[in-house]
């Protein structure tokens, strides 16, 4: 049964973390033939990481200091960013290494960390799908959950599995009904279109930052694009992502944290080696 009548053209880009197509990419297919169930017209587009050849992120922290268009790849991660940009909805494929997302993965998202300070993606959904032979799939799903939700993704959804093979996972009955199950929710929130309420843990360090920044400005001894952020029309005299729907309490407390960030930059700067 479809969730609606309605002819949708919703856009879904699955980026693929591993480094082949095994256990966790056969689940992402299950998901994907799943999603046309709710979305006969749903548009998809790939990224493979390996494929990529994205370098190592070298901690040169210009992104932090300067802006992304200074990281010395920012030609190679600008087009996944503007990717994910034009997608209405994200699927994050990765195997488990050590109960973590793999390195391939790890390092795209350590290209992106600036936006820890600065988040981007205020109106994305991601569905998050990982395996592992035996235990630490959960664990690989919630550490990329906790990066998204950094760079301002809206919800992220978490589908894990112990697939107990080696790239002989076949999904049963009652895996495929799970799969069909957070599908249908997934899609049916991205159709939608409507960001759900913020969490308050995101709210904390976005308003210490919102206060930490003043002290960054342009002009100041230490200036860093924070400063322009958080004094950028889309950010100023905002608790958090504009469009994102904020509880009373939750302004309080980004009211709170603002002030406690514009006092603590009187007494703490970040200093850099110019």
């Amino acid at each position: 049964m479809k969730i609606s009548e309605k002819e949708f053209n919703m856009k879904y880009l699955i980026i693929n973390g591993s480094a082949h197509k095994g256990n966790t990419w056969n689940l992402a297919m299950v998901v994907k033939n799943s999603f046309k169930e709710y979305d006969n017209n749903a548009i998809f587009k790939e990224i493979h990481l390996l494929k990529e050849e994205i370098p190592f992120c070298n901690g040169c922290s210009l992104c932090f200091r300067k802006g992304k268009e200074f990281c010395p790849h920012y030609k190679k991660m600008q087009p996944l960013v503007d990717a994910i940009d034009e997608a209405d909805g994200i699927l994050v494929v990765s195997t488990t290494y050590g109960m973590k997302e793999t390195a391939l993965l790890k390092n795209f998202m350590d290209h992106l960390e600036y936006m820890m300070h600065r988040p981007y993606f205020f109106n994305k959904k991601a569905l998050i799908i990982t395996t592992a032979g035996g235990v630490g799939a959960r664990s690989a799903a919630k550490s990329i959950a906790a990066e998204l939700y950094g760079f301002g993704f809206n919800k992220c959804y978490l589908l894990s599995v112990a697939s107990f093979s080696w790239n002989a996972y076949v999904p049963g009955k009652t895996m495929i009904m799970k799969c069909d199950k957070i599908s249908k929710k997934f899609t049916k929130d991205v159709m939608s279109g409507n960001p759900i309420t913020v969490r308050y843990a995101l709210m904390i360090p976005f308003n210490l930052f919102r206060g930490m920044s003043l002290a960054y400005v342009k002009g100041t001894e230490y200036e860093m694009e924070d400063g322009n952020y958080y004094t950028g029309a889309d950010v100023k005299n905002h608790f958090y992502g504009k469009g994102v729907p904020i509880p009373i309490g939750g302004k309080l407390l980004g009211s709170v944290f603002y002030w406690i960030g514009k006092i603590a930059s009187k007494f703490s700067i970040i200093t850099y080696k110019k």
